[in-house]
C-alpha cells in the first residue's frame, strides 16, 4: 500500500486509507452505517467504577442524532435503512449500536438486541461500540454463535473507546480504565479474528504530540483495524464544562490539533483504515465545538496540510519489527 501514497501525484483524498475505501474492499460496494440506541448505561456512571463518568462525557453521550432509545431494535434500523438507502443508494448496511457501553448488559438481554438486529435484510455487519473493560471471552463466544446461527454471512466487529494510550491522562479524565484494558479487549477480539476499531481523542487535556505519536504506534503494533478521531469538545453539565467555565481548562489552537493528526497519521500503519479525522458535535449544549468550524472545512484543512508537505499515512512506520535492526539490513 505504501506506493499508493510516494507518487507527488496523489490525489487529495489520498493521504489517508479512507474507510470508505476500506469497507467497498471489503463488502464490493459502499455500506452505510444505521446507528442503533439502546437504554443502557455506563459502569463509570451506575456505581460499579464510579458515577460521575468521563469528565468529558455527558448525558447525551454519543448519541445525539440518534432515533429515540423507546424504539426497537428493528424500528430504529428501518427507519434509517429508509433515510439512508434513498438518499444515497446504499443497498448494504452495518448495525451501529452507538451510544455510551452496548455490551455492559446481561448477555442474554445483549444478545436479543442482536438477534433483533439480525432480522433486519441487507445488514453484512454488526458493529458493538463500548468500553474496553466491558468485554469477555463469554460474551464474545455467544454472540459469534448468535450470529453464526442466525446470519452467518453477517461480521461482528467492536469500536473500543480507548481515547488516549497515556495511562496517566486516562485517570486525569476519570476514564474508569487504563491502557492495559484495551489492550485486553484488542487480544481477546483478534483471538477469534473479530475487525477491531479504536476510538481516540487527539487534544485531551494533558496529552501532547508525543502522545499522538504514541497512540499511533500502539494500535500499529496490536493491529487495530480501523481508527476513530475525535476532537474533544465541551458539553455543559460535564466536570470540563466546569473547569473550562472557571478557567482551569484551555484548549489547544486549531493548529496543533492540525499538528496531532498529522503526526498520528504519518507514523499509523497504512493498512489502518481511519473513519474520521474529527467527529461531529452537537452545538446546542456546548461551550465549544470544533474551533466554531464545520468539521469537513477542518478536514479539509488537515488533508490540505498533508498535500502542502507531501506526506501520508505511514511515512514514519518504521518502528516495527526490530527497528534497531535495520542498520544490518
Amino acid at each position: 500500500m505504501y506506493s499508493k501514497y510516494i507518487s507527488t501525484g496523489v490525489t487529495f483524498m489520498e493521504r489517508y486509507y479512507r474507510y470508505a475505501d476500506y469497507l467497498k474492499k471489503k463488502h464490493g460496494e459502499k455500506v452505510y452505517k444505521l446507528p442503533v440506541n439502546l437504554r443502557v448505561s455506563c459502569p463509570n456512571r451506575d456505581g460499579t467504577l464510579g458515577r460521575d463518568g468521563c469528565h468529558f462525557c455527558g448525558e447525551e453521550a454519543a448519541g445525539f442524532e440518534n432515533l429515540p432509545a423507546a424504539l426497537s431494535v428493528r424500528q430504529q434500523l428501518e427507519k434509517n435503512k429508509a433515510y439512508i438507502g434513498k438518499r444515497y443508494g446504499a443497498k448494504k448496511f452495518i448495525a451501529y449500536f452507538q451510544n455510551f457501553s452496548n455490551t455492559y448488559l446481561p448477555l442474554e438481554e445483549l444478545l436479543s438486541y442482536v438477534k433483533e438486529a439480525l432480522s433486519v435484510e441487507d445488514l453484512v455487519e454488526i458493529a458493538l461500540s463500548t468500553r474496553p473493560d466491558c468485554i469477555s471471552e463469554e460474551y464474545i463466544t455467544a454472540l459469534l454463535a448468535l450470529v453464526a446461527e442466525k446470519r452467518p454471512s453477517v461480521r461482528l466487529s467492536f469500536e473500543y473507546g480507548l481515547q488516549t494510550v497515556n495511562y496517566h491522562t486516562l485517570h486525569k479524565v476519570n476514564r474508569g480504565h487504563t491502557l492495559g484494558e484495551f489492550i485486553n479487549a484488542v487480544l481477546l477480539s483478534k483471538k477469534y479474528n473479530l475487525e477491531v476499531t479504536a476510538h481516540l481523542i487527539l487534544n485531551l487535556p494533558g496529552d501532547e504530540r508525543a502522545d499522538a505519536v504514541e497512540n499511533a504506534k500502539v494500535l500499529s503494533a496490536l493491529g487495530v483495524d480501523t481508527v476513530k478521531l475525535h476532537a474533544l469538545y465541551i458539553r455543559e453539565g460535564t466536570v470540563f464544562a466546569r473547569k473550562y467555565k472557571e478557567g482551569e481548562l484551555k484548549m489547544i489552537p486549531l493548529a496543533e490539533y492540525v499538528e496531532r493528526v498529522i503526526l498520528f497519521l504519518e507514523y499509523l500503519s497504512p493498512e489502518i483504515a481511519v473513519q474520521r479525522l474529527l467527529g461531529r458535535a452537537p452545538e446546542t449544549g456546548a461551550l465549544f465545538v470544533n474551533w466554531d468550524r464545520s468539521w469537513w472545512k477542518i478536514h479539509d484543512l488537515i488533508v490540505a496540510e498533508m498535500v502542502r508537505r507531501n506526506t501520508f499515512q505511514g511515512r514514519r512506520f518504521t518502528y516495527l519489527n526490530g527497528k534497531a535492526l535495520h542498520r544490518f539490513a
